[in-house]
């Protein structure tokens, strides 16, 4: 970085703008991605409805996105590192913009899997290599620690904007306009982040084609065994096979990932405590996430009687806590700690998540339901920005893509698995009525936080933490890793 704010002159491919504006070009696409998701969600009961599919059916259209998206993932941060962060990202924006429109004109429930398969491949290319971008363009652990409060923040605004849109644009013009919306926003971003992001160049490397199939299938097959449970029993030949192939090729991909000269993820990067850890709140924080506003839309029609619009415009008090409290996530560390601030979240994460488990099944929207909201909300924002920070802040040249891409599956993961396990004890508690045992659900997500919490208090303590360090005062370009007081 030069003072007046640009990149330097060998970075200038595409239009030379002020790093705020590049940082705002990539944080689009991150937008979109959970402005969608969040639509889809609120769509949940309608799509439903419209196609004729059972609730597990339904659980598969979610989880056939999160399956794709958590498998990919690896695959795309090594890409983004090898091939170059621009040039990932435009081709995964491509393919999500196609995918989005398929799903738009699906017919019926294999049509949108397709579709919602293609979503995912396109989001595996394009938040790594997105968030690989953010790193390059802030490489001190201050700036990031920064970056990723902006980061997060945007997040929270696309599922705000997302909860009141869904719901209203499902109940004035159908399901399917959930998925014309990222149409138009996608090509922006595009054009955006092609013309104004320079091209970090790549490294040299090859690809990890064993280690991306087996992670693959491991995940799906181990989704597909779950989904099959909440259909037809954990003791069913789908079931049991898809858990034992799902598990088998995890184990296959931890050998390959060993034997592999090029590996897709360096097995050295477990030995990173921060970078374990967080990982593993962070996928942990992803099933709840995922089942949650899966469940909630769904929670709020079919129990609480509300329509797509009222459930919508009722969850965006979670919204603008994640905002919030993304916001706060970098002032809370700074103030307490890293550590600290995570465990902070945690307690507020768990207790809104007790509090909505324990909400009276009366109709429409009360202010005990608000105050679990409330929680939830500032929980999300503040603990999984924490834990990506906690992540990726301290990550060295050329592996930028790989922490992003790892810690990005890690939450994926959690998502796609999370939701499938939840929702097959929550179908299994309902009975043979094919309804959901919404309280099961919600209580086993709290006990999937208190997890979180006991892993973080464990191995991430409080004591030692120091402050970031303040951001440099000289130029961008300087790395500052000598006098960081960041734990590594």
């Amino acid at each position: 970085m030069t003072s007046n704010g640009h990149l330097p002159t060998l970075m200038r491919t595409g239009l030379r703008l002020p790093r705020s504006v590049m940082m705002a070009a990539l944080a689009v696409s991150m937008f979109l991605i959970y402005l969608d998701t969040a639509m889809v969600n609120l769509a949940g009961l309608a799509i439903r409805e419209g196609l004729g599919l059972s609730a597990a059916e339904l659980t598969v259209v979610v989880d056939s996105y999160l399956v794709a998206f958590a498998g990919l993932l690896l695959l795309g941060g090594r890409l983004a590192d090898v091939l170059g962060g621009r040039k990932v990202f435009l081709s995964g924006m491509a393919l999500y913009v196609a995918a989005s429109a398929f799903c738009a004109l699906a017919a019926g429930g294999p049509m949108l899997i397709a579709g919602r398969i293609g979503q995912g491949i396109g989001a595996a290319l394009v938040m790594p290599s997105a968030l690989a971008l953010v790193l390059n363009l802030y490489p001190s652990p201050a700036e990031r620690t920064r970056a990723m409060g902006i980061w997060g923040a945007v997040a929270g605004l696309g599922s705000l904007l997302g909860v009141s849109l869904g719901g209203t644009l499902t109940a004035l013009l159908g399901w399917q306009s959930v998925f014309w919306v990222p149409v138009p926003l996608g090509l922006i971003s595009a054009i955006v982040v092609w013309s104004s992001v320079p091209s970090f160049p790549g490294r040299p490397g090859r690809f990890d084609a064993v280690g991306a199939t087996t992670i693959t299938l491991g995940i799906s097959a181990l989704a597909l065994g779950m989904v099959s449970a909440a259909e037809a029993g954990w003791a069913t030949p789908t079931a049991v096979i898809g858990l034992a192939v799902g598990l088998a090729s995890l184990v296959a991909f931890l050998i390959a990932e060993h034997r592999s000269t090029h590996p897709l993820v360096p097995l050295g990067v477990f030995r990173r405590k921060p970078v374990v850890t967080a990982s593993v709140v962070l996928m942990l924080l992803g099933a709840t996430l995922t089942s949650l506003f899966f469940l909630l839309p769904l929670y709020q029609q079919d129990v609480l009687g509300m329509d797509a619009l009222t459930s919508g415009l009722t969850q965006i008090p979670v919204a603008v806590m994640i905002i919030l409290g993304s916001a706060a996530a970098p002032l809370l560390a700074r103030r307490v700690g890293l550590p600290r601030a995570l465990h902070v979240a945690l307690v507020l994460l768990l207790a809104g998540f007790l509090w909505l488990a324990l909400n009276p099944a009366t109709d429409g929207f009360s202010v005990h339901l608000l105050g679990a909201f409330l929680l939830i909300g500032a929980g999300l924002g503040l603990g999984i920005v924490n834990a990506f920070t906690a992540a990726v802040r301290d990550s060295g040249e050329g592996e930028s893509g790989l922490l992003s891409g790892l810690v990005n599956a890690a939450q994926q993961l959690g998502g796609a698995l999370g939701l499938a396990a939840l929702a097959a004890i929550a179908i299994g508690a309902a009975g043979a009525h094919g309804d959901i045992a919404f309280t099961t659900a919600f209580l086993g997500g709290a006990a999937l936080i208190a997890l979180a919490l006991a892993l973080s208090l464990a191995l991430l303590p409080a004591r030692g933490e120091t402050r970031p360090p303040r951001a440099s005062t000289g130029t961008g370009n300087t790395r500052d890793r000598a006098t960081s007081t960041a734990p590594h």
